[in-house]
């Protein structure tokens, strides 16, 4: 199972700079890949203090391409509701292109009624929708002449430059816990990631049904990529109500081995989901300590 470390992306220590710290010594540790989220707003009523100070992710790897030589590039996930095809092929395209090959770009279908009220997007049928944005998606990488009709997209003939420089297009994985998510994501997709609140005793059952979409679509279930991220909270050993990947380091070491066993492929850490280190009153020194402690603690054995 390859070993992924999620970048500083909520909260008071999200910032450039230790965004830089952390990819850099991810990628010194030999950690495979570094991977950011989207969250474009807020309702300014919420208790909820997740999502706070979320920068750009697309924007965030463009900075961390420049930075970092080997490790791949995940954002996990953006919300194709929020994008026109053209404008987030434009973006995926380019970004493939300054990192050298080397996104990995994950699809969502949004879920905030507050970001759908802002941005205008349509919260109707997005499963219908999202197959088609990503139709539209295809037809602009990998034509030279593009154009796409749908129900929902309309793309007249157009010529989109520079096509990704990975061929024939940069590893699509889609997110999603519902079983026509999961099945999406067999029949259509590079591999599935799960969301921060998976229940991850499942995940057995959930990569079956993933890869049972793939068989039946007469894709190779073996080449998906399973894709979990870790929402880790390293905590004092022995709780008898411990969850996966909360505990000692040594725990969270045995959890992933479990989920490998599942059939994750690759797993990311990923503290942003933790609030003693997103917390709002939590120093970001505090912060970044921890993380880089954690980076050390469970860096991949074999170095990729």
């Amino acid at each position: 199972m390859k070993v992924g470390f999620a970048v500083p992306v909520t909260g008071r220590w999200a910032t450039p700079d230790n965004q830089a710290r952390i990819a850099r010594r991810a990628e010194e540790l030999g950690y495979h890949s570094i991977w950011t989220l989207q969250r474009l707003l807020n309702p300014a009523d919420s208790a909820d203090l997740t999502y706070r100070n979320v920068p750009d992710p697309l924007v965030t790897l463009a900075y961390l391409a420049g930075l970092t030589d080997r490790v791949r590039l995940g954002v996990a996930v953006v919300n194709m509701p929020f994008f026109s095809p053209p404008l987030l092929a434009k973006q995926a395209a380019t970004l493939d292109h300054v990192s050298g090959g080397r996104l990995d770009l994950g699809l969502g279908l949004g879920w905030m009624p507050a970001e759908f009220a802002a941005t205008g997007a349509p919260s109707d049928r997005r499963g219908a929708r999202a197959e088609e944005f990503i139709a539209a998606l295809r037809a602009l990488w990998t034509t030279d002449v593009s154009s796409y009709e749908g129900e929902f997209h309309s793309i007249p003939p157009v010529v989109m430059e520079p096509k990704p420089l990975q061929s024939p297009e940069p590893p699509l994985l889609l997110g999603g816990k519902t079983p026509p998510a999961l099945r999406r994501a067999g029949r259509l997709a590079a591999g599935w990631i799960s969301a921060s609140g998976a229940d991850l005793t499942t995940m057995d059952e959930q990569i079956a049904v993933v890869r049972e979409a793939a068989e039946r679509a007469g894709r190779d279930p073996d080449a998906l990529r399973i894709v979990c991220r870790g929402a880790v909270r390293v905590r004092p050993p022995g709780r008898p109500d411990r969850r996966p990947l909360t505990g000692s380091f040594a725990e969270i070491l045995d959890d992933c081995a479990r989920l490998a066993a599942d059939g994750v492929t690759e797993l990311f850490v990923d503290l942003n989901f933790d609030p003693e280190i997103t917390g709002p009153n939590v120093s970001p020194d505090a912060s970044m300590e921890r993380a880089e402690e954690a980076l050390e603690a469970l860096r991949p054995a074999d170095g990729r």
